[in-house]
């Protein structure tokens, strides 16, 4: 009943500017093996509220009661009582164990009745939804590295204290953070598949408009998701017809060429930025309803596919996101 219960997420539509972080987050969401999306930048531009949001435009989705990995029913299968539960997003917090994350002996059960059984951690409740780390960067690198490695595969495996429990964990990972407070090894930092960098708004109007807005739903919740719901509906619409579509989407020779180009050009270490840059592509083009990978879609993604993975260069000053552009209006054309 509107008025009582958690208040609604903030809606996606209704996010001011911020468009390369919200491009990034929906083709994430549109294809998983695109690797997950970095944001860095100040504090209070809406990193957290954005990821909230997006997981609020999916719709619920069909899982077997009493499953701990929120596991889809399985196609035939019969007596398996299922119901519709919210797409989750579930926060690591920057104090979790590796036991808290990956899962470890339920101890209880262990004390109480002697019984060796499997606790499951964050990665089991994050299936099929969004994990979301704050201060990435301050994260210890060998759990950066454990969750790039499951996100990666798709699936958790603990083996510890005598238990073997191997079980499903897709998730789109979100981290954020700020630069100023320290960075992520260039290691880590290249297995993220998107990098998005946002900063506080420069501009009188956009900051005007932000503050109107997050002032607006603080005061009302419900009333203002409400005025929002047709757009943030429409959105999810199509988020959702984009991933029917994306199967479909043809990624042509000519285009990988392209692609493999401009990696060429700008000199990215191996063929993890090729693939991504790819794979961001598609998405892209299944999100504008287009049926084949063109240079547009190419040129729109190519900053956050590849910003993270350039080597520093000495003798050039400038930011990866002007070499980056740079290489493009070379590769492409202005």
């Amino acid at each position: 009943m509107q008025g009582s219960g958690r208040p609604p997420p903030f809606p996606f539509s209704a996010i001011v500017a911020q468009e390369e972080m919200k491009r990034a987050l929906l083709l994430a969401a549109i294809d998983p093996t695109i690797g997950g999306v970095l944001i860095f930048g100040d504090r209070g531009t809406g990193k957290s509220t954005a990821v909230r949001a997006l997981a609020a435009l999916l719709p619920p989705m069909r899982a077997v009661v009493g499953d701990p990995y929120n596991c889809a029913p399985q196609a035939g299968a019969r007596g398996q009582k299922t119901h519709l539960v919210p797409v989750p997003v579930v926060d690591l917090p920057l104090g979790a164990t590796e036991d808290r994350v990956v899962g470890a002996l339920d101890l209880e059960k262990a004390l109480v009745s002697g019984e060796k059984a499997f606790q499951p951690g964050l990665l089991a409740r994050a299936n099929r939804g969004f994990l979301y780390i704050d201060e990435a960067n301050l994260l210890e690198d060998h759990l950066v590295d454990v969750l790039l490695d499951v996100a990666a595969s798709g699936e958790n495996v603990v083996e510890r204290e005598g238990l073997s429990i191997r079980h499903p964990a897709r998730f789109v990972l979100v981290g954020s953070g700020n630069p100023e407070e320290g960075e992520l090894r260039p290691q880590l930092l290249d297995r993220f598949g998107l990098s998005v960098e946002v900063a506080t708004p420069a501009d009188l109007p956009t900051r005007i408009a932000v503050v109107k807005r997050r002032d607006a739903y603080d005061r009302d919740p419900h009333g203002f998701a409400a005025q929002w719901r047709a757009a943030d509906a429409a959105l999810g619409r199509k988020l959702v017809a984009a991933r029917k579509r994306l199967a479909m989407v043809e990624t042509s020779d000519a285009a990988l060429g392209r692609v493999a180009e401009l990696c060429l050009h700008l000199g990215t270490d191996g063929l993890r930025g090729e693939l991504t840059l790819m794979r961001a592509a598609r998405a892209f083009a299944a999100l504008e309803g287009d049926v084949a990978i063109g240079d547009s879609h190419i040129r729109s993604v190519a900053p956050i596919a590849l910003r993270h993975r350039l080597r520093r260069n000495p003798l050039d000053e400038a930011g990866s996101t002007v070499r980056i552009e740079r290489a493009l209006a070379e590769v492409f054309g202005p």
